[in-house]
């Protein structure tokens, strides 16, 4: 793709993430689906430069990151700051949530995305 700023890497690894989703994605990727009608398509496992977020809707420039307990080390936590920093760089806004929290209240996570998206919860 001429002008590209995504390696063949990047998008490489992307691809193979979207085979490998974990059981929280999985729950939480079959819940953003629905949010297509009211203009909010998202992509899973998605190249934004050098990174892969986990879903992004690029109309709206948000991402939802869906953190596993490896990003409880120091030096997650450093690598999810630079991400989160680039990412912002670029324009996007960054929703971080837990493993735990998308498999006990998926409807939760997917009101305050909505929230985030400016569509209306009751």
């Amino acid at each position: 793709m001429p002008g590209s700023r995504i390696s063949g890497e990047t998008r490489s690894r992307a691809k193979a993430l979207r085979r490998e989703l974990t059981v929280p994605e999985q729950r939480l990727w079959k819940h953003l689906k629905q949010l297509k009608p009211f203009g909010f398509h998202f992509r899973r496992q998605a190249p934004i430069g050098v990174y892969v977020a986990d879903f992004v809707c690029l109309s709206a420039k948000f991402v939802v990151e869906v953190d596993g307990h490896l990003h409880g080390s120091p030096e997650a936590a450093a690598h999810d700051a630079r991400r989160d920093a680039y990412l912002r760089r670029e324009g996007f806004r960054v929703l971080r949530v837990g493993n735990g929290e998308v498999v006990g209240n998926v409807e939760g996570v997917v009101e305050t995305v909505m929230r985030e998206l400016g569509l209306h919860v009751e």
